[in-house]
């Protein structure tokens, strides 16, 4: 008789750290958007290290997991962060010009359609990422009009939108920290 072995997975789950370093990050950036204060170190480190570093970690992690929602989604959005510091960044280090004439229209519009995409597979999980995503999608295409148009006021209208979408995905990590502590529902995702 042949012996059967069952590997299972105790590790814990990386979301909760994906979520909170996308959700914090994006939260403060929108309310530079949303004329709170003006764009500084505070959110380029957040983008660098909880925003870019974090959510490449829970990507990795997911991986591990064999969760390739999870893994696209963390890693690439960790990669935005990285990439819209360095966009940021090397024009103030005099290394580029900077992004040419409608090329943040186009950066934006594509992870705006990444993300759209990324929303319908959403709609096989639970509502609170659904509206992550949903709220994710629309932030990228207010950004990417508002850059098109230079409407102060869509860029405006967008760090709202954005703060909102910050905390839908702060609130969506909690839950889960919550309800995997306490091994019931405190917090509904959906």
């Amino acid at each position: 008789m042949a012996e059967s072995t069952q590997i299972v997975d105790t590790t814990a789950n990386p979301a909760p750290l994906g979520l909170l370093g996308f959700g914090m990050t994006t939260v403060l950036l929108n309310l530079h958007n949303a004329g709170f204060f003006g764009l500084g170190t505070m959110i380029l480190a957040m983008g660098l290290f909880y925003g870019g570093m974090a959510q490449i970690f829970a990507g990795w992690m997911e991986w591990k997991k064999g969760n390739t929602f999870g893994t696209t989604a963390f890693t690439s959005y960790g990669l935005f962060w990285e990439t819209l510091v360095f966009l940021l960044l090397m024009k103030a280090w005099g290394w580029w010009e900077g992004p040419a004439e409608g090329a943040m229209v186009a950066y934006l519009f594509m992870w705006g359609l990444f993300t759209f995409v990324m929303w319908i597979a959403t709609l096989k999980h639970g509502r609170a990422l659904q509206v992550v995503f949903f709220t994710l999608f629309i932030l990228f295409w207010l950004l990417a009009l508002g850059d098109y148009t230079g409407s102060a006021a869509i860029k405006h209208f967008a760090g709202w939108e954005g703060i909102f979408c910050g905390f839908s995905a702060i609130y969506l990590a909690l839950a889960q920290v919550l309800n995997e502590t306490y091994g019931r529902t405190v917090l509904p995702v959906g």
